[in-house]
């Protein structure tokens, strides 16, 4: 279906320049469900034209987008639900988080955007996916992947990520609308504001929640210490309980990375580290 899909992106890109009076340009190297593009409007204004494969994870990016309204986070110049397409401000010179070396220094402007984009609470009436609800369904899809990739890891990990989302699922302190996919990629140098954050695949949940991603960002360097100091760090910077950060680091690393068809040992890795950090 998804090679279906990218034939048809050009044609859907080109649709929308014309709907939208846009001046194309290169397309981003990155990007496995999406067709993004350098465009312009009309005035000359750099802009973003994001084309994006249809799937769950990221249904409400621009719901997303729009509840951030800019703090924190790329502003949305227009939506084409039909093509599954937005308009989106460029961040210049947009280069990523993990051009910034010290992980220390890349955690610290990482927290800052965080409580931006956590500054406004959802609306009550909110219609986005909720973390307790989604929480227990990936319990479920962990234990049958488990079970059909032949029990491929320790029990030990499982049983950690049931035990926490009981616990912490239905003792969430404070709800935000959470980006879920918050890494250094996903992250970019900007000139509106210093740093925003681009591709929210959102949900409801506590802030704890949000870490998640980026306790084992840069995973291709990732070791023991490094995970430890940045628990510390980011509990400390954003007044989060650690062992809730620790706890939904595990869940997130498990269901990230693990699928009914395979399982992704650097995230293994991760979760193993986060069950004695």
């Amino acid at each position: 279906m998804i090679e279906e899909w990218r034939a048809r992106a050009p044609a859907l890109a080109a649709a929308c320049a014309e709907a939208w009076s846009l001046r194309l340009g290169e397309a981003y190297e990155h990007g496995h469900a999406s067709l993004t593009l350098r465009a312009e409007l009309p005035d000359g204004t750099p802009v973003v034209l994001k084309v994006g494969f249809p799937h769950a994870e990221a249904e409400r990016e621009s719901d997303a987008l729009l509840h951030y309204g800019g703090r924190g986070a790329v502003r949305l110049l227009a939506h084409d639900p039909e093509r599954n397409a937005l308009l989106l401000e460029r961040c210049e010179p947009g280069t990523s988080l993990w051009e910034v070396e010290d992980d220390e220094e890349a955690m610290s402007i990482a927290a800052s955007v965080l409580r931006r984009l956590w500054s406004l609470p959802p609306a009550p009436d909110h219609s986005f996916r909720v973390l307790a609800d989604e929480a227990d369904a990936w319990l479920g899809q962990l234990r049958a992947d488990w079970d059909v990739l032949g029990r491929p890891f320790e029990r030990a990990l499982v049983d950690a990520a049931v035990a926490a989302v009981r616990e912490l699922a239905p003792s969430q302190p404070r709800l935000v609308l959470c980006h879920q996919d918050f890494q250094g990629s996903n992250v970019l140098r900007a000139e509106r504001e210093p740093w925003l954050a681009i591709d929210p695949k959102p949900t409801v949940g506590e802030p704890a929640f949000d870490v998640a991603s980026l306790l084992r960002d840069r995973r291709w360097d990732v070791r023991a210490p490094v995970i430890r100091r940045r628990l510390d760090l980011l509990a400390g910077e954003l007044e989060l309980d650690r062992e809730r950060l620790r706890g939904w680091g595990i869940v997130h690393a498990l269901y990230w990375g693990v699928d009914g068809g395979k399982v992704e040992e650097d995230m293994l890795e991760c979760a193993r580290i986060l069950l004695t950090a």
